[in-house]
């Protein structure tokens, strides 16, 4: 077919164009697509302005690192279980400590009360080994003596092992008493032979023992007695630290084992006390000795925690006042026989002979005769104190102390005020306190 057009290039002129049909393209192929990790680096690296790839977090050697120290930490406690249960050796073991093996007690009750002595550390480990090692069907019933380091093997021999019972006994010593009082309690239960025996022993001099051999008392290992100034006058030495308390002994010991056994108790109630003695070096109380003597007098003019502290600052601020006495019916006081006085009608006068007005001889009245001779502390206690009148003797009450409180008096029991306290500041008010309390 023949096509003429006009090209507008003149009238008439005309030119021929062939068209051909140009041939059909294939389709070009899709580009590869990228995976994601690859986007993401491309992405990062144009961000950072690095084109270097991101390095991967080593997930597996962390794993390997805490499996590693799992394995060091578990084998650091297996040895330190292996050691307590082998035993640490004669060198480094603890001191002895005596375990009473209750009647029908098993593995379990005395694995806890070895844990509760410090014997062993783990309780659950001595269980297991007493009843896999086959030992725990044998264990016997008493008093043994162990020590912290000793093998679990050693531990469940000593506990095997048949031992002899020895006969106990009981005594209950009432806070205040004398020593006079408490050597005739240790005689009146069969302990001891003599009050003599046992206040020889007590007060650090020689006497002749249970089993009638001569022994020389040695109590230079507890600090409170070391440091015991030695005051002129003083009757006992031992007064005021044979600890009152509930002990059993056993029948069979020997007569310092059982002095000790007060004064292991003393140690233990008064331990950080002196503390409370270099606290104030300005009070009037300026050793552990002299607030066990204070402490006796507090003991026995109240006795009571509720009174004890009031009582205490009275007797401060008359200590702390110039030339001012104690005035303690408790130390000396003929005048009224119905008073538990030390040197008069107490189980102490009684020993030494002094029931008697005028008995008293005047190097002892001149040691402990609150009202006539001393002007301070005794010579010595007039009792064996609590550890909370001991305790009041190192902290009297700050109000009445600065109140100046001087005086007390107590209702009389037959009265209208039975046992209640009446405290003053001046004698005058003291005596009308003494009126009302029913004296």
């Amino acid at each position: 077919m023949r096509i003429q057009r006009n090209d507008g290039s003149g009238a008439g002129d005309t030119s021929r164009r062939v068209y051909h049909a140009k041939p059909q393209m294939q389709p070009e192929a899709p580009a590869p697509q990228s995976r994601p990790e690859e986007e993401a680096d491309e992405y990062d690296a144009e961000d950072d302005g690095d084109e270097r790839p991101r390095r991967r977090f080593p997930v597996g050697l962390v794993i390997v690192l805490v499996f590693a120290v799992l394995v060091a930490v578990g084998g650091w406690k297996g040895m330190q279980l292996y050691g307590e249960l082998a035993g640490s050796g004669d060198s480094v073991m603890g001191e002895a400590v005596t375990v009473e093996v209750a009647e029908g007690a098993n593995a379990s009750s005395i694995a806890d009360q070895l844990e509760e002595n410090g014997v062993i550390q783990n309780g659950w480990l001595f269980k297991l080994y007493a009843r896999y090692s086959g030992k725990a069907s044998n264990l016997q019933p008493g008093p043994v003596e162990l020590r912290a380091g000793m093998s679990y093997n050693e531990i469940l021999d000593a506990i095997s092992e048949q031992r002899v019972f020895r006969n106990t006994t009981t005594v209950t010593f009432p806070e205040g008493s004398t020593a006079v009082a408490i050597a005739q309690l240790m005689v009146d239960s069969g302990l001891v032979d003599s009050v003599d025996q046992f206040l020889a022993c007590a007060n650090g001099e020689s006497y002749t023992e249970k089993d009638g051999s001569q022994a020389q008392a040695d109590f230079s290992d507890y600090t409170f007695w070391a440091q015991m100034p030695d005051n002129p006058g003083r009757l006992f030495k031992c007064e005021g630290y044979l600890f009152p308390d509930t002990y059993e002994f056993f029948d069979d010991d020997t007569v310092e084992n059982y002095v000790r056994t007060f004064y292991n108790q003393f140690a233990l109630e008064t331990e950080g006390l002196q503390e409370l003695v270099d606290a104030d070096p300005d009070d009037c109380i300026n050793s552990l000795d002299d607030a066990v003597i204070l402490g006796s007098f507090i003991q026995e003019e109240a006795g009571m925690a509720a009174e004890d502290y009031k009582v205490s600052a009275c007797f401060h601020n008359r200590l702390e006042s110039a030339g001012m006495p104690l005035q303690s019916n408790a130390s000396c006081d003929i005048m009224q026989e119905n008073d538990n006085n030390y040197l008069w009608n107490s189980p102490m006068a009684e020993y030494m002979g002094w029931v008697e007005a005028g008995a008293i001889p005047e190097e002892v009245l001149a040691a402990y005769d609150t009202y006539d001779h001393v002007t301070g502390l005794t010579a010595g206690a007039i009792s064996n104190p609590g550890i909370d009148a001991i305790q009041a003797a190192l902290q009297p009450d700050q109000e009445y102390i600065s109140e100046g409180y001087l005086y007390f008096v107590t209702g009389n029991p037959e009265g209208d005020y039975p046992g209640q306290y009446f405290y003053a500041k001046t004698l005058e008010e003291h005596n009308a306190n003494v009126t009302m309390a029913g004296w």
